[in-house]
């Protein structure tokens, strides 16, 4: 077995050219500084204090950065961070298209804003679209994206730099950044083939190495780098103190354990000034205190909700009955707790849903059942949730999930079935182990799909048992339900919701009497107006619908009191 090559410093270039002085970049969500170029420690100090607003800049490559520290200690900071190298000049590119996707190059505005929305999901740093046509050198600078065939939806992005056109490099090296993979991607292997993709590309332009840092505790990154063939070397990043990077020199100040639905409300009180308590980190539980007003909440449900609008959320036979009550359409049910009954209203309608009348994240929920025999085998699983248990008829089309806060919806979006696509080579399960292990990665563990009798049931009606090798490019939904929780893929889709939906699910919301919630409807397309409500969610996700405000307009609610300093903080970083 061959012994793979040992990490080399890059060869020099044959020309003895020098690397332009003090040299950076605008990569658009901040500056590369390259640290390699700057003799004098107080001229990079100077440079990284500099930095725009909401940028994140990065010194790279720096020399004694212990020096270059001591010049503004309360204002920089040693990035936590791994360097990796792919040599290129060893580097054979690997041609494995991803069935299904297509990797180009960004062309559009509408390609700047999918990517975005991509960073938004994983905290990072926005780019301004205009920044990928400004007057600038653009072939210093490559966007690589990948586009879903069928949908053109982009899936992730990565952004390589030339560092001889960057900085006069005599030594041809190059680097990548914002590797990105939408939490909503189907296909595997898309980060890999966005590397693989650039690193042919930086390759035939000439360049003899491809660098890239990586958070020290990002193990699924470094796992993908060590397997692409990426080696370890030494070079030191520094960043500057700013709000961005506060978690990588202060930590989570006490948020530690909580998941990310809790997360995203207490870094935004946080950021307002309001003081956090956790109480239970495992449970989501905390109080925010600001002066003498104090609220617990439990994610997004807070002592606002009465105890009278969670049960009515509790049990989703109250809920129908109360907005039915109120005009919103509803799905027609089986009046009685009898097979008999349940096989004629299944001849009726075709096709049913059964569910537990309590529970949460779908559990005990089938959908699109079509034999008798189904039918009574899922009630027993619903009924293992709860005793009691719905049957009512089946809409075919997409789950829509509206949230709802000072009945004001705030965001919508459709919650995708999760599916797979065979490659030719892997077994069902194992592309469902794969999927659950990326999805539990991009959502802090709260999303993976259960290999439990619903799975193989939904297999089974695509003619594929778990352990069968899914043909290439054959696309199988392994779940009829769209919870996140199950493995659900989210699309947002606010911007486009039909007006009727809108006023529906605010019906809902004011017929409960309930201040955050998620309205659950079945739409036949979110542009339309038909739906039928399914349930109301006292305790909505709300960093499921990010880059959506749905955090602020929480806060808003609780504390009413920070929005004239709110509005103030945004109208001062719109004029810088």
């Amino acid at each position: 077995m061959t012994k793979a090559p040992e990490p080399q410093d890059p060869p020099k270039a044959d020309a003895a050219s020098e690397p332009t002085p003090c040299a950076s970049i605008d990569c658009g969500w901040g500056r590369l500084i390259f640290g390699n170029t700057f003799k004098d420690p107080a001229a990079l100090a100077r440079a990284l204090a500099a930095e725009g607003p909401a940028r994140r800049d990065i010194a790279f490559y720096v020399k004694d950065p212990q020096v270059v520290l001591a010049e503004a200690p309360q204002e920089l900071f040693l990035d936590p961070s791994h360097s990796y190298r792919l040599d290129l000049t060893r580097h054979e590119p690997v041609k494995r298209p991803i069935p299904g996707v297509t990797i180009r190059r960004l062309t559009t505005e509408h390609d700047a804003e999918a990517i975005n929305t991509i960073f938004a999901a994983h905290g990072m740093v926005p780019v301004a679209p205009s920044f990928f046509w400004s007057n600038r050198d653009a072939r210093a600078i490559t966007v690589l994206v990948a586009e879903e065939d069928e949908t053109g939806a982009i899936l992730g992005a990565v952004m390589g730099v030339d560092h001889r056109l960057a900085c006069n490099d005599p030594d041809r090296g190059s680097s990548l950044w914002c590797l990105a993979v939408s939490p909503q991607a189907r296909y595997p292997g898309i980060g890999q083939g966005l590397v693989r993709r650039l690193a042919a590309h930086l390759k035939a332009r000439g360049a003899r190495t491809m660098d890239l840092s990586v958070i020290h505790d990002n193990a699924e990154a470094m796992k993908l780098y060590d397997k692409l063939g990426f080696k370890r070397f030494q070079a030191f990043t520094i960043k500057r103190k700013n709000p961005i990077n506060e978690p990588l020199f202060v930590g989570d100040a006490g948020a530690d354990g909580l998941n990310p639905y809790a997360q995203i409300i207490v870094k935004e009180a946080r950021r307002r000034g309001i003081h956090v308590h956790v109480i239970d980190a495992e449970a989501g539980l905390f109080e925010l205190r600001l002066g003498g007003r104090r609220i617990k909440c439990r994610e997004a449900l807070s002592e606002l909700t009465s105890a009278v609008a969670m049960s009515i959320c509790d049990d989703k036979r109250v809920t129908r009955r109360i907005v039915s009550s109120a005009g919103v359409h509803v799905a027609e049910q089986v009046a009685e707790d009898t097979p008999e009954a349940r096989a004629a209203f299944l001849k009726t309608h075709g096709s049913v849903v059964v569910k537990p009348a309590r529970g949460e994240m779908g559990d005990g929920v089938s959908v699109d059942l079509r034999d008798a025999d189904e039918v009574e085998a899922a009630v027993e699983r619903a009924r293992r949730v709860c005793s009691e248990v719905i049957v009512e008829s089946y809409m075919d089309g997409e789950d829509l999930r509206l949230v709802v806060i000072d009945h004001k919806v705030v965001a919508t979006a459709i919650r995708r079935r999760p599916t797979i696509t065979g490659d030719g080579n892997h077994t069902a399960r194992e592309l469902i182990e794969a999927q659950s292990r990326r999805r539990a990665a991009q959502t802090g563990g709260e999303s993976t799909i259960p290999l439990d009798e619903e799975t193989e049931r939904c297999l089974l009606m695509a003619g594929i048992a778990l352990n069968d090798v899914v043909p290439a490019g054959r696309e199988v939904t392994v779940r009829k339900t769209a919870n996140l929780h199950t493995g659900g893929l989210i699309l947002d889709v606010t911007a486009e919701t039909h007006p009727a939906l809108i006023d529906a699910a605010i019906t809902c919301s004011r017929a409960i009497g309930i201040p955050v919630t998620g309205i659950d409807f079945i739409v036949r397309s979110p542009m339309e107006p038909d739906y039928i409500f399914i349930e109301a969610n006292e305790r909505p996700g709300l960093a499921n619908h990010e880059p959506q405000p749905t955090a602020q307009r929480f806060i808003d609610l609780l504390f009413p009191m920070t929005l004239a300093t709110e509005a103030a903080r945004l109208s001062g970083a719109e004029k810088a």
